[in-house]
């Protein structure tokens, strides 16, 4: 079975319209990281190494930290898809990245983007 693209995808490539979807919104650089902080573990060291590195999605996720359990809390609708029905284990966590991302452009508060946490 072909992986899909964006499994090797750097995600160098994709964290600039992250931060540039939450500046557009009035967000910030800051928050988009916290949030990657959040979901994967990764301290902002370590999220510079990996951009660097120009890491592929796949790995990202494979390598992150500590994936954070309260992620499983993200429900919802990201490109059309209801992220709690994604079986594909790698793809949930990109779509979790992507529905957190999306939330933050929304307006939504950081307390409520990161579960209360």
């Amino acid at each position: 079975m072909k992986k899909h693209n964006i499994y090797t995808m750097s995600v160098a490539r994709v964290y600039p319209l992250y931060v540039a979807k939450a500046e557009k919104k009035g967000r910030t650089k800051a928050e988009v990281d916290e949030i990657i902080h959040w979901l994967t573990g990764y301290s902002p060291e370590e999220l510079e190494t990996q951009l660097e590195k120009e890491t592929d999605f796949e790995t990202f996720f494979k390598e992150a930290p500590k994936l954070n359990p309260l992620r499983l809390l993200i429900k919802g609708v990201v490109c059309g898809v209801r992220v709690e029905d994604i079986e594909e284990p790698i793809m949930k966590e990109i779509r979790y990245l992507d529905k957190l991302i999306d939330e933050l452009a929304k307006g939504k508060k950081m307390e409520k983007i990161l579960r209360g946490n």
